[in-house]
């Protein structure tokens, strides 16, 4: 189990905040919006439930800001957006159910892929569903030739998600071992 101090969660919290907002707003050229990570990263290293909806209403916040200046399209702020706050629990508690299992050895790695990849999963399938449902696009269209239209965009949503939790895996072990190390030093 990841037990983490006060201080220590609001410092990753920051991080995470910021990467979210940098990268989803577009205010950094050439970087994928890291928000699906963030979300996942936030369950596993930020314990108040209130921070999971400080990020959502965050992440709303942007999109209405980025999408009322047209500096992005407004396509996807449909009646489907408010399932975005149940795509991202499913993120969330991905991250929450890998902290549960954490055990700094390596097969945390094995539950770290596992965790990112149902997440990213259960998050594209209820995103993608909801927005077929309600965004009022698709009424030509069958369920089936949705999903085979949306479905090439998976290995994206999958790339990008595993991508930035990997950078962050990497953080996370280097962190340990510079810990380690200082511990080792002051025996």
């Amino acid at each position: 189990m990841l037990t983490l101090s006060s201080k220590q969660q609001w410092g990753i919290g920051g991080v995470l905040m910021l990467v979210m907002l940098a990268t989803r707003s577009h205010m950094v050229d050439h970087l994928q919006d890291a928000s699906w990570a963030v979300f996942l990263l936030l369950g596993f290293y930020v314990r108040p439930l209130w921070a999971y909806a400080l990020f959502w209403v965050a992440g709303f916040a942007v999109d209405y800001a980025v999408t009322s200046n047209g500096w992005i399209s407004s396509y996807c702020l449909t009646p489907a957006y408010g399932f975005t706050f149940v795509a991202y629990a499913a993120l969330w508690a991905a991250g929450r159910w890998l902290a549960s299992q954490y055990q700094q050895d390596w097969r945390d790695l094995v539950k770290l892929a596992a965790a990112t990849i149902s997440g990213t999963l259960v998050c594209f399938l209820i995103t993608n569903a909801s927005f077929y449902a309600l965004a009022g696009y698709f009424s030509p269209m069958s369920a089936a030739d949705y999903s085979v239209a949306v479905l090439k965009y998976l290995p994206a949503y999958l790339q990008t998600t595993l991508f930035y939790v990997g950078v962050a895996a990497l953080v996370h072990i280097a962190a340990l071992q510079t810990t380690r190390t200082k511990n080792s030093a002051t025996v």
